[in-house]
This record gives C-alpha cells, structure tokens and sequence, in this order.
C-alpha cells in the first residue's frame, strides 16, 4: 500500500539535502561523514533555544515526549529560517522499533510538517528493523561497518575527552585534539579503510597516547559524576539544557556510557525475547554473530584505553549484563530498560558515585528504572549519591541546576571526608 506522505526516493539522493537532528557530536559528524562518503549530503542541525521549544510546543501535543517535541521543533524551526530550499530538504529521524515512543517520532514528525505547511518534504527512517521500506536510503554492509566503527572510535573519543578538560593547563586543547582526529579518521574512512579490528588497535593507541599527551593539573579538586538517562536526553545539550557544559564549569569530571551499550543492548534484547518467549534459531545466529563482532570492537577500545594508567575505561558489556542482573529482571527492557540501572551500578564500580539521571517528565520506563531504582543501587553501594532530574518544556533551568548543585555539595562533602580519614590513615602508619 502506498504511503499518503511523500518518501525519499533513489533519485532524491543526488539532489536533495538530509537534514539530521542532533544528539552526540563526536558521534554523530563521524557518522555524518560516513553516510557523506556513501553519496547522501547530509546536515547535522545546531539550532537551539526557547524558538525550538515554542515551535515543538505549536505542532506537537505537549504530552508528547520531551524529545520528540524537541527533535521535531528543531526541523520546522530550520524549515522556517529560509536558509534552506525546502523544495530540495528531507529530514532524517531514527527509530528503535521498540516499545517506546520514540519509535512514533516519524509519524509525529509527519503530521507536523502538514500542519506547519511542509508536507512536502519527505521523511526517511534510519533504523536496522526493516522499517519504513519504501525509502530510498538504503544500509549497506560497508555502511554498516563504518558506522559501527564510528561509534567505537566516537565513544572513545568522547571518553578521553571528559577525563582531560577538568584538568587541561590550557583551555581548548582538548577539543582541538578531539576535532582533529574526528577529521582524521574522517579522511581514512573516505579512503576505504580505518574500520578494519587491525586499523581499530593501531588508531586506538595512538588516539590514547595522544591525549595523554595532554599538560594537566592533576592536583585540582575534581568531582566525578556520571550521568544516566533516556537516550537523547543523555547526550544533547538541546535536550539537558547543556549538562555537560555546566559540569565542567563545576569542576566535574564527566562520565558518560557510550552509544555503543546501548547498541549491544538493543541486540542482546533480541535474545533475551527468544530466550523468554522462543524464535528462529536463525536470527538467534545472526544476533549472535552481530554481538561477537560488535562486541570485539568494544574490547579493542577498552584495551587501548586501559593500556594508558591515566584513563579510567568503560565496563564491557558482558559486565554491564551482569551488573543489570544485581538489580533486576533482564526482561525489563522498554526505553533503555534495564541498561539504565545497570549503568548507574557499573558507574559506582568504576568511582563515579554521584549519578545525575537525566529523564523527560511522563517517560515512565525511565522512572522506573532509573527513579525507581535508587534506594536499591544505595542498598548495594551506600556511597550512591543520586539525583533524578526531569525535562520538559515548563521546567526551570535555574532550578535543574540547583538540584544538580546540591547534590554536588553533598559530593564534595564526601570528598573531603575520604580525603581526611586518607590523610589520618596516612599519618597512623
């Protein structure tokens, strides 16, 4: 049957500009810049503030979620800038095919642009589900690789980062190290090769021995907190109100979980659901294949980083499962299900005890396993200092902050705490 809404055809992918939304920088340019090599010409959108919100507030219903009224504002606020050729645009939005709302973004999006006056422009789905078939975008098996790999290097990337701005001696040093090697690797993709586990290992280490190149002052009061939450609302500065931003100017160090769990999380769910209520044993194959290969990337990286004593490397996955398993039901898995609690609990394994976790207001899977599951995770580790912060379009900023800055004084007092009982342990021997 064929759709009412126009689609992006073949033809379009000469002419016709892709418009993206968003979320993780680091990622999402070498991802961009991936889809660029395989012929799309594709735009990541930067515009922000109160004009985004009011625009998602006029076309989508305010019980939406907080995300998809933002992604959606942000695409008819550029339609409305008169920057573009509207009649040469298509907007680009992802979808999980899973039981959040989010996998509905596309038809929220679709009917806005009606009512906005742009039901013209096609919409194309990236998804690895089968969705939306009559697209004219298309995921190839090298496209594929590339992107995984994009992600590998991206979350590593975004890693090395968070653990040297709090310290860096000159300001800015950092994000040139970041923006070079996003083009450097960038250029190697372009040029065929970059995302082979050999060229992984090799660009890996000289990644790591390159930011631990970095002058920094090691000596600075520093509190490490990690933050947790719905996807989007984790990564976009848009969708948190730019968290990562003002953590730095608290003299934090951030940690955050990479793209990439989220992405062995959604296969190893495929799994769990034959394991719960039965399936082919082909795809149980092919899942198993996808995880042992995704899986090796993420290992490649963790040891790089690990080589470096300065770094503190993420968990694998195999140890975030079990980490989901101390506290709940791996059946538990709508939104980011049972990898959101996992990833509090493998936060305060690695040291970051103070947790922000970051959710839209109404999104009840994240309520209840992130939320929910505080007084649990303090059960398990009392040094948990947790804060849940909600988002939505009436929420106060200054007040977010505020919550935020409370629990970072309790962090400090803890701090200092562990700091004097060191120093008398210290002076007792």
């Amino acid at each position: 049957m064929r759709s009412a809404y126009p689609t992006f055809t073949a033809q379009m992918r000469s002419t016709y500009t892709i418009l993206a939304p968003m979320m993780a920088p680091i990622q999402f340019n070498l991802l961009v810049n991936v889809l660029k090599d395989e012929g799309y010409t594709i735009e990541l959108l930067t515009n922000d503030g109160p004009e985004v919100v009011r625009k998602g507030l006029k076309y989508v219903h305010n019980d939406t979620c907080y995300p998809a009224l933002l992604v959606i504002g942000q695409m008819i606020d550029a339609l409305d800038s008169g920057i573009y050729d509207n009649h040469r645009i298509a907007l680009a939005i992802t979808q999980t095919g899973g039981g959040c709302r989010a996998s509905n973004y596309i038809h929220l999006l679709r009917k806005a642009l009606v009512k906005a006056g742009y039901g013209y422009v096609p919409v194309l789905s990236l998804n690895l589900k089968g969705m939306d078939r009559n697209s004219g975008f298309r995921v190839t098996v090298r496209m594929l690789r590339k992107g995984i790999a994009a992600l590998i290097y991206g979350d590593a990337l975004m890693l090395l980062r968070n653990q040297c701005i709090p310290y860096e001696h000159h300001p800015g040093s950092t994000d040139f190290k970041v923006n070079r090697w996003v083009d450097r690797l960038s250029v190697q993709f372009r040029q065929g090769f970059g995302y082979s586990r050999f060229s992984l290992r090799k660009n890996l280490k000289a990644i790591v021995t390159d930011f631990a190149a970095i002058g920094i002052d090691t000596n600075r009061p520093v509190v490490k907190v990690g933050i947790v939450g719905e996807i989007y609302m984790k990564y976009a500065a848009l969708g948190n109100n730019h968290l990562e931003q003002f953590l730095h100017s608290q003299s934090c160090e951030v940690m955050i979980p990479g793209i990439m769990g989220f992405v062995l999380y959604g296969l190893y769910n495929q799994l769990e659901d034959i394991n719960l209520y039965g399936g082919s044993r082909v795809k149980t194959v092919i899942v198993k294949i996808l995880l042992r290969y995704v899986g090796k990337f993420e290992h490649i990286a963790i040891e790089a980083i690990r080589q470096n004593p300065r770094f503190i490397a993420p968990i694998p996955f195999e140890h975030t499962v079990d980490s989901g398993r101390e506290v709940l039901s791996l059946g538990c898995k709508m939104g980011e299900g049972w990898l959101l609690t996992a990833e509090m609990r493998d936060l305060a394994k690695l040291g970051y005890h103070n947790i922000i976790c970051v959710q839209p207001f109404g999104c009840l899977p994240n309520h209840i396993v992130g939320k929910g599951m505080i007084h649990k995770l303090k059960e398990l580790d009392e040094r948990s200092n947790i804060v849940p912060i909600d988002y939505d379009p009436g929420a106060s900023r200054v007040n977010q902050e505020n919550r935020i800055k409370l629990m970072l004084s309790v962090a400090n007092e803890n701090r200092l705490k562990a700091s004097s009982v060191a120093d008398r342990q210290r002076i007792s021997m």
